[in-house]
């Protein structure tokens, strides 16, 4: 199982280590507004940012996602993405 490290590089912008049997390093940036429709108070960006590398990774390796790109972006690939997001954050 990928370990999955994300650090805060600037408001809305974050960089996502993923540690599996390759480590990769991605650039994710989060619109406000975009995070606003997927998360509830209880959760941040920072960890809708985790959530969805989890739920990323439920179906591609790590070296198979973009090495940057808006989290928006996961949706147009996967639309079930806005749904089933509330099952990965913790």
């Amino acid at each position: 199982m990928a370990t999955i490290e994300v650090t805060e590089t600037s408001p809305n912008s974050f960089s996502v280590t993923v540690h599996g049997s390759h480590t990769t390093t991605h650039q994710v940036s989060v619109k406000p507004d975009y995070a606003g429709q997927l998360l509830d108070a209880t959760h941040n960006a920072s960890q809708l940012v985790a959530a969805s590398f989890e739920f990323l990774l439920d179906r591609e390796s790590n070296t198979s996602i973009l090495r940057s790109f808006d989290l928006s972006v996961i949706e147009r690939y996967f639309p079930e993405y806005p749904k089933a997001i509330n099952r990965y954050l913790k």
